[in-house]
């Protein structure tokens, strides 16, 4: 367990709402316990610091003087752009400055940035990145939600060992059931990958429940999915807009007559608490798993409250010490990883 308050390096310049709500996202976690150190233009996020009740927070500012956009690819953010907001914060937590990073910005180049400037954990082939979704019961973890597009079989059993972590420390969840996401129930269903991953998640000591389909995530009946990124982020997206499509079917129903607007408002708090329950913000963002310290990609439109959430679970994973755990995870199974190497 770390022996001081774990620092979070905040990207103050990624996303699509500008550095203000990331600013106020970033001081009231502040208020809450967890040091921050905001990265991006100085004058910028001091100027935003001025408006508010700061207190006696402990924030501190780190200038970086380049932005990577959304259009810019990954290579070409890390070859061109090594004073961009992201790489700075990646390099806090190297030089041991921040325990971790949160960032709303270009998804792929703070993937980038992660791996090769505070590098993968020994042993991890890939990192992944791990969605948290909600559930009829409670949160779910789905990994990879796109961070490896094509992967072999021992990427997603390491994806199964690391999100059992992060389901534990994280979640809360003693004994996290873990099931492969493919077309049937049964042994033997899916392709190649899935039938060489469960053998190898079979072997292994943690609590395997086998193949479910894309039904059962919902339920809350599995607490880990497993899969490659291709799948994972067409399961995620998918979800994404189908609970704003339902939401929005939901409005013009209830809208459509006075009878309707009468049970609405009869009803509203229900809403709310529904609303709440299928709201991605309340989770934050995706954790990218396998480095040596924490990374959390926040989605490009994330506001505030979800900048916020990230916060205090990057800062959740530092003090379980989760980056212990996930070398202890795979140190146990690596002689399952050689013989399939």
């Amino acid at each position: 367990m770390p022996k001081t308050l774990p620092r979070i390096a905040v990207d103050a310049m990624g996303g699509d709402h500008g550095l203000t709500g990331i600013v106020s996202a970033a001081v009231r976690a502040a208020k809450n316990g967890t040091p921050i150190t905001l990265v991006g233009d100085e004058y910028m996020i001091r100027s935003e610091l001025k408006k508010l009740d700061t207190g006696s927070c402990t924030i501190d500012v780190v200038h970086a003087s380049q932005v990577v956009t959304m259009e810019d690819k990954p290579a070409d953010a890390m070859r061109k752009k090594k004073d961009s907001s992201i790489q700075v914060a990646c390099r806090l937590v190297k030089e041991g400055h921040a325990d971790g990073v949160v960032s709303a910005g270009n998804s792929g180049a703070t993937v980038a940035a992660g791996m090769f400037i505070i590098g993968r954990i020994k042993g991890v082939l890939r990192p992944g990145m791990a969605g948290i979704l909600p559930t009829e019961k409670k949160p779910m973890v789905l990994l990879d939600v796109g961070a490896n597009v094509d992967s072999k079989p021992e990427h997603l059993f390491q994806f199964g060992i690391m999100a059992d972590v992060l389901a534990r420390d994280v979640l809360g969840i003693k004994k996290p059931r873990i099931g492969i996401l493919t077309i049937g129930e049964e042994e033997g269903k899916g392709n190649n990958l899935v039938k060489s991953t469960y053998n190898m998640l079979k072997n292994s000591s943690l609590n395997f429940v086998g193949n479910i389909e894309g039904r059962d995530i919902f339920t809350g009946d599995v607490d880990v999915a497993v899969c490659d990124g291709f799948v994972g982020n067409v399961a995620l997206k998918l979800s994404e807009g189908l609970a704003n499509s339902l939401g929005n079917i939901l409005k013009g129903e209830l809208k459509r007559d006075i009878v309707s607007k009468l049970g609405a408002m009869l009803a509203m708090k229900a809403f709310k608490r529904f609303g709440r329950l299928v709201d991605t913000s309340e989770y934050g963002g995706a954790p990218v798993l396998g480095l040596k310290g924490i990374v959390l990609v926040c989605h490009g439109k994330a506001d505030s409250l979800a900048i916020e959430r990230a916060i205090e679970m990057a800062a959740r994973f530092v003090k379980n010490d989760a980056v212990a755990h996930l070398k202890e995870g795979l140190a146990a199974h690596s002689e399952i990883i050689e013989r399939k190497v």
